[in-house]
């Protein structure tokens, strides 16, 4: 078990740019958190500093950041560097005693995977071997590797639901480099005994999302959404409490139609009636491959006193206000794909 007051945490986070970004935090001693503009890192660094408001936080990253830690934290600072910069990461495990890393360094974007594969396999395979190699060479020793990886890995399901056992079968570059990152992180613990743990989440949604994060291609199809907050609630159980070695599964059972999603939001944000829903849907060409669904099971989670709080509507209506007080946040540019498009938000 892990207690979280006298640890220090790394969290490496990249968003789908090829940028990543690092965050360090300290406890006294230090957290670093490697992080690349991401709505989860974001939440997971906020929430890591609600709850130790003495710990310090130095953001690693290769671009100005879209939202800043600094509009809610003073023991802020920014650091310009990539998580694959070998030299880089080593300087910071080799000089800030780092107790936890959670590794959510990836480029994440389907759609962009099949046009450039090897940025993918660069940022999601070679940044977690980079980080990996840093980690288990310091000085001090690591006492948790989190890496948090995606349910695409398991490939579309169809009626199966998938738990951690099931065999790993990805359909897109995007979830391949996925699936890598996650045997060398396993191979970490098989051959040194590494103190691993891999998370799978379902689709994360919530305040601070990038908004080209769209839904390509035809219907009927649906996805599992699971909102940030009880992302970040299974993060730190896992973490604290989570067995090394060991995979958990993040989701939640209710399954939203993407038709249904579309139309909520559209009814949120423009409040329009029934009869005018169908023009703001903008309908986009599907994957070469998509996938319908992902179900996963989550009970070895809930086994250790796991379960999502926040509803469906609930969750979207925070996101949506979110978005309506923060006009701002919308980006000319998308993180990784270019301009962004379409109304309907997901993180795979």
């Amino acid at each position: 078990m892990i207690h979280l007051q006298t640890v220090c945490v790394c969290v490496c986070v990249c968003v789908c740019v090829c940028v990543c970004v690092c965050v360090c935090v300290c406890v006294c001693v230090c957290v670093c958190v490697c992080v690349c503009v991401s709505s989860s890192g974001s939440h997971l660094v906020c929430a890591l500093l609600t709850a130790r408001p003495q710990w310090r936080v130095l953001n690693l990253d290769v671009v100005r950041t879209l939202y800043s830690f600094s509009r809610d934290y003073s023991l802020n600072y920014i650091i310009t560097g990539d998580v694959c910069d070998q030299r880089l990461v080593s300087h910071l495990f080799n000089t800030e005693d780092i107790d936890v890393v959670f590794h959510l360094a990836a480029m994440t974007h389907v759609e962009t995977s099949y046009l450039c594969p090897s940025l993918f396999q660069r940022v999601n395979v070679e940044g977690t071997r980079v980080v990996l190699a840093a980690a288990r060479g310091a000085g001090h020793a690591l006492r948790r590797f989190v890496y948090v990886s995606t349910d695409e890995v398991y490939g579309g399901g169809g009626l199966q639901v998938f738990d951690e056992d099931s065999p790993l079968r990805p359909s897109n570059p995007y979830s391949a480099t996925k699936a890598a990152a996650e045997c060398l992180v396993q191979s970490y613990w098989d051959e040194y005994k590494f103190p691993v743990i891999v998370t799978r989440s379902n689709n994360v949604y919530g305040p601070r999302q990038y908004p080209e994060k769209h839904h390509p291609g035809l219907l009927p199809k649906s996805r599992h959404f699971l909102y940030v907050d009880d992302v970040i609630e299974a993060f730190l159980l896992v973490l604290a409490q989570g067995v090394v070695g060991g995979v958990y599964n993040m989701g939640v059972g209710h399954e939203v139609p993407i038709l249904q999603l579309a139309r909520e939001l559209v009814t949120m944000i423009q409040d329009v009636p029934e009869t005018q829903l169908s023009d703001w849907l903008d309908f986009v060409p599907d994957r070469p491959r998509l996938e319908l669904r992902y179900p996963i099971s989550s009970e070895k989670l809930r086994g250790l006193g796991w379960r999502p709080r926040v509803p469906w509507t609930e969750g979207l209506r925070r996101t949506v206000e979110w978005y309506k007080s923060n006009p701002d946040f919308w980006p000319g540019e998308s993180e990784d794909r270019g301009n962004g498009t379409g109304i309907i938000t997901s993180d795979s």
